[in-house]
């Protein structure tokens, strides 16, 4: 699809650009100069929740993300809605109180948008931030010997597909929801502060997708032992009904060529792990040497951070039990 315009720019005319238009990222950069660089992105998404005030803040979150997973700090977002003409007024506004919100939480100022009507509504956010162009964080920032850390849960997708089906347990709904609401801001701090150059956030191409991203740009191969990989709450019951969104089939079947799993690990483990996410945590690179004490500063600041692997020559993810 991307093809036709793939040689409109090139990387070579915009050496300001310093994150765009080669590998994949979670972000735009631009050097404005030699301490500052703006980070720009845009993601909204149809509902994953019924209610409307967290559907628009897990939106928000989901969108001031992809500047956190750079290492940058969000000032500025517009809206981006599609809102069918019949919804009722009282439920859109409610969707745009919540990312009004959750932006103002973020220190962001939400400055207007556009609207269009449409048949499903549609809610996200245009959002900038600033970088230092010497401390971005980026898929491609990972090193052999880096160890892997994750700020969230997976098993959202599967959870919020019960939801749809009638399926799910409400409390175990409810702990998705603050999951999916909380910013990646205490988690990109902290990355930035202890010098990590190799990251991601954990979202629609789930973590393992995402981490075939992480290790082909960075040309290393990941580890990931599955049993340290933190689940939300009753995500492995719903896993084991096979309760998933067509993203994570969409997912296996793309990046399991760079995947290889470990005898034992059955399907619905396979599955979680390529469970598309929204408003995901951030998948992070760190150094050894500084782990442990990004670790302790960590839970001073009641920042979940979870060890689930590490970064090693070669190519691929191998996953262990």
């Amino acid at each position: 699809m991307l093809r036709p315009v793939q040689d409109i720019f090139k990387p070579g005319g915009y050496p300001d650009l310093l994150v765009g238009l080669g590998e994949p990222d979670d972000a735009a950069v631009w050097r404005l100069d030699d301490e500052r660089a703006l980070v720009a992105t845009t993601d909204f998404f149809t509902p994953v929740v019924d209610d409307p005030y967290d559907y628009g803040a897990i939106a928000a979150a989901n969108a001031l993300s992809d500047v956190y997973a750079m290492g940058g700090s969000p000032f500025l977002a517009l809206n981006v809605a599609a809102l069918p003409p019949d919804l009722p007024t009282e439920i859109s506004s409610e969707i745009l109180r919540g990312g009004a919100e959750k932006a103002r939480q973020a220190g962001v100022v939400l400055a207007g948008g556009h609207t269009i009507q449409d048949k499903e509504p549609k809610y996200g956010l245009i959002v900038l931030g600033f970088a230092h162009p010497q401390r971005l964080i980026s898929k491609s920032g990972a090193r052999p010997g880096d160890v892997l850390v994750l700020s969230k849960p997976i098993g959202f997708g599967t959870i919020t597909t019960a939801l749809k089906r009638d399926l799910v347990d409400m409390n175990d709904l409810a702990e998705v929801v603050e999951w999916m609401k909380r910013l990646n801001k205490t988690a990109s701090e902290l990355a930035v502060e202890f010098g990590v150059r190799g990251g991601t956030d954990v979202t629609g191409f789930s973590l393992l997708g995402h981490g075939v991203e992480m290790a082909q740009a960075s040309s290393v191969g990941l580890r990931i032992s599955f049993v340290k990989v933190p689940l939300a709450r009753n995500a492995r019951h719903y896993a084991d009904e096979f309760i998933f969104p067509g993203g994570s089939a969409d997912n296996r079947l793309y990046f399991s060529p760079w995947v290889n799993f470990e005898a034992g690990i059955d399907e619905a483990s396979q599955l979680l792990l390529f469970d598309a996410q929204t408003s995901g945590g951030l998948l992070l690179s760190v150094p050894l040497d500084r782990l442990d004490a990004m670790m302790d500063r960590a839970a001073q600041l009641d920042q979940p951070l979870w060890v689930i692997g590490e970064v090693v020559e070669g190519v691929g993810i191998q996953v262990s039990a």
